[in-house]
């Protein structure tokens, strides 16, 4: 049996000293210990007050959201689990309001019987106030169909934020109970969300579940207790495919079954929520943002707000939810107006769990066309051949798929050695250099300019510090090559050219032989080639060992130089980039 790592002193203790940490980022808040309530101690009881809670793990919400202009109090369970009725009451005691209290809870069996458990023992309790306690049960999720969920109703997910925010607001500007527990209910029929994972979550101090998905699959639908989804997909479609699908099933109305909000496509206006379930980078993030945006404008819908981040988890599940709420039009009177709505969305709060949003409608950033830079001569005109064209890119195509090929290998060694992205660094600029075969930038007939080609590829398809590296070497090598007075290449030509490049390059970069780096392959390969240009293959051998031996060799530049010295020597891990010279070098010798 084997358990998932998570940071925490002891998973008993966890959610208690999480609260502890999110009051001390507000000094407005209060904690209930016992009762595992947070709690606005600053709360104005002269207005509603909002509470929420629910099971731990779904982090910020619901503590995140406790503070000015959102939520009065929030009572947290254990993980997946939720309160009790006894700290339910807790909340309300701590915050009671002369207007009253709205409670909201996301549509889970045990929140709406403990939750509403404990709205029926206050009323007892106190009977004067029974009227002055209102119940909101959010349940967005598209995935659960009306026959599926016949009895429970479909669950609550990430569109439940989007009632705190705007119950919370209005709430703050003094709304009275009754507007604040309609406008909440209002929202909850107007919400659809779906999410979509890559993997399942850890619960912390359990034994890592054996149903994950597999490396292929992604899972359309699943809940934020790690419920099974709607259906698995396999391999995993690119956003360009995967959000235009998640799209249809919010918006859909074709199926009866599952069509839970008025969407009429053309004219709709709306506010995308893009919530990360806990996994997900920032990086990707952005990316589904700008997939969901595209999708919807394409489809006539008018995209209001956009708000992105991190705001209902499934702890670190690797997934994310799109919720779209359907803004009303002008013609539905009885109700907020859509721009009273986006007022109380824009409202700031002073909560550590709501983002920063714009408070705008999102423009379409165009993407700038490419433009050519004009050829300046020189170099690129230098007319320098291969002695043997057709020898000269068959070795450049051979470099590259050898490149290509060790990719799996140099990743795991950068996995160990530095932060993982050399190999796909290394096999992303080979794959370029493929095309630009292909395409005729890169032959033998114009050595000078295949140089300069395969610089640029460096520069602009590999980035980082090894496509820098490359990019400068190559610039460096571009430039020797086109003062040399001959008009084909020969081995003389091509070790003069080399080591002037060497010589240039070290002036960037302070690492040298041995230094555990790209450069020690390097080096033994110019220096050898110089001393005899007319054997290739044991300038090869000598970078070959070189990068061998770095496996043994203490890390004095580079990311490596940031990992435990012992454990590269004990593990023998070359270097990921002098791996990748070699194999370059390799690739170019062979048959020839």
């Amino acid at each position: 049996m084997s358990f998932s790592k998570h940071f925490l002193n002891k998973p008993e203790s966890l959610v208690i000293e999480s609260l502890q940490g999110v009051a001390a980022l507000n000094p407005d808040l209060g904690l209930d210990v016992p009762n595992k309530v947070l709690y606005n101690a600053a709360h104005d009881r002269s207005k509603v007050a909002l509470i929420c809670g629910g099971g731990s793990g779904h982090e910020p919400a619901h503590a995140g959201f406790v503070g000015d202009g959102i939520l009065s109090a929030a009572a947290a369970g254990a993980v997946f689990a939720s309160p009790n009725p006894a700290q339910v009451r807790r909340a309300i005691d701590l915050v009671e309001s002369d207007k009253g209290t709205v409670i909201i809870v996301k549509n889970y069996t045990g929140d709406i019987l403990n939750f509403g458990l404990a709205k029926e023992q206050y009323a007892a309790i106190h009977p004067e106030k029974s009227n002055r306690v209102k119940f909101v049960i959010v349940s967005d999720d598209v995935a659960v169909g009306r026959t599926q969920g016949k009895i429970v109703g479909r669950r609550g997910l990430a569109g439940t934020v989007l009632v705190y925010k705007i119950a919370g607001a209005l709430a703050r500007q003094g709304a009275s109970l009754e507007e604040v527990y309609t406008t909440a209910e209002y929202i909850t029929t107007r919400l659809a969300t779906i999410g979509v994972g890559l993997d399942h979550c850890h619960v912390p101090g359990t034994a890592t579940a054996e149903n994950q998905l597999g490396a292929t699959e992604i899972e359309i639908g699943l809940g934020i207790h790690n419920e099974p989804g709607a259906r698995r997909i396999s391999p995993v479609p690119p956003l360009c495919e995967l959000i235009p699908m998640l799209v249809t099933n919010l918006i859909s109305t074709t199926d009866p079954d599952r069509s839970f909000v008025p969407f009429k496509g053309k004219g709709d206006r709306v506010v995308l929520l893009v919530n990360n379930l806990g996994g997900t980078s920032e990086l990707e993030l952005g990316a589904i943002v700008r997939e969901a945006e595209k999708v919807l404008v394409a489809r006539d819908i008018t995209v209001e707000r956009i708000i992105a981040g991190t705001f209902m988890t499934s702890l670190n599940m690797p997934g994310f939810s799109l919720t779209l709420l359907l803004l009303p039009k002008t013609s539905e009177a009885s109700i907020p107006s859509a721009e009273k709505l986006l007022a109380l969305l824009d409202e700031p709060a002073s909560t550590y769990g709501w983002k920063w949003t714009s408070g705008k409608v999102p423009v379409v950033t165009p993407i700038a066309p490419q433009v050519r830079a004009a050829s300046s001569g020189g170099g690129e005109d230098a007319k320098l051949k291969a002695a043997d064209e057709k020898a000269f890119v068959d070795a450049i195509i051979r470099a590259s798929n050898a490149l290509i090929k060790e990719e799996p290998e140099i990743t795991r060694m950068d996995n160990i050695a530095g932060d993982g992205d050399c190999g796909l660094t290394l096999k992303g600029g080979a794959e370029a250099v493929l095309a630009d075969i292909q395409s005729g930038k890169i032959s033998g007939q114009n050595v000078v300019k295949s140089v300069i080609a395969i610089s640029k590829i460096a520069e602009e398809q590999m980035g980082g510090t090894s496509g820098a590296i490359y990019s400068i070497f190559f610039s460096a090598l571009a430039q020797a090559l086109s003062v040399s007075s001959a008009t084909t290449l020969s081995p003389e030509v091509w070790s003069k050219a080399l080591t002037s490049a060497l010589q240039r390059l070290y002036t960037y970069t302070r690492a040298r032989p041995p230094s555990r780096t790209l450069v020690d392959p390097l080096q033994a390969f110019v220096e050898t080639l110089g001393s005899s240009p007319n054997n290739f293959a044991a300038a090869v051998k000598a970078a070959g060992d070189a990068a061998q031996k770095t496996s043994e060799l203490e890390a004095k530049a580079g990311r490596s130089a940031y990992v435990e010295g012992d454990r590269l020597r004990q593990e023998k891990i070359p270097d990921p980039g002098a791996w990748g010279v070699k194999a370059i070098l390799e690739g170019l010798l062979a048959n020839a």
